[in-house]
């Protein structure tokens, strides 16, 4: 880990950002972009950076000071449609933290940074409070993307098991983080 420094996102990183979220739903998700979908990657001052409960993380190589991995977290559960409804009424919106936009590039995989951005995630989630669960969808055609994730959360819903085969993702949970408790005031 040490050629990589993860660190909450500030405005000077948003295009970097941006750049490694489009290549990846160009290239491996293949969808292209998806203004529905994809919004947030867009603007992701006005989803991740500005509002409490939400963060943008990124993976920066020291030598070259590229941007090679994203991840961040949003205060809302999974729509319906296009996921099943029970899914959704699982994850409500403001209860649920979404784990999204956990991206790295090909060059740059292979070095743990998914696993460290969702222990980062995740100890956002347990410091801000107020989340009741941890939540998070993958495409099975991203390289690598459903092993990683069933090696580290629990399937809520394979969807190519469901009727018609849905969207073709596989709908996840992880253990919800303790909270972080408040530093005890000295003196």
């Amino acid at each position: 880990m040490g050629e990589y420094v993860i660190r909450v996102a500030g405005d000077g990183d948003v295009d970097g950002a941006r750049a490694v979220m489009l290549d990846t739903v160009y290239r491996d998700l293949r969808s292209g972009y998806v203004p529905r979908w994809h919004a947030d990657i867009i603007d992701p001052v006005s989803h991740y950076l500005r509002p409490e409960r939400c963060v943008l993380l990124v993976a920066e190589h020291r030598d070259s000071g590229e941007i090679a991995a994203t991840g961040a977290v949003r205060d809302r559960g999974p729509a319906a449609p296009p996921n099943p409804r029970w899914v959704a009424d699982r994850f409500p919106s403001g209860s649920t933290a979404q784990l999204c936009r956990i991206y790295v590039r090909p060059e740059h995989r292979r070095h743990g940074l998914a696993r460290d951005l969702v222990r980062e995630l995740t100890a956002f989630v347990a410091g801000v409070g107020g989340y009741e669960a941890v939540y998070l969808h993958t495409d099975p055609a991203v390289p690598g993307a459903e092993p990683f994730w069933r090696s580290i959360a629990q399937e809520v819903c394979d969807e190519r098991e469901l009727p018609g085969g849905g969207q073709g993702i596989v709908h996840f949970e992880l253990p919800l983080p303790a909270p972080v408790p408040a530093p005890v005031p000295v003196g």
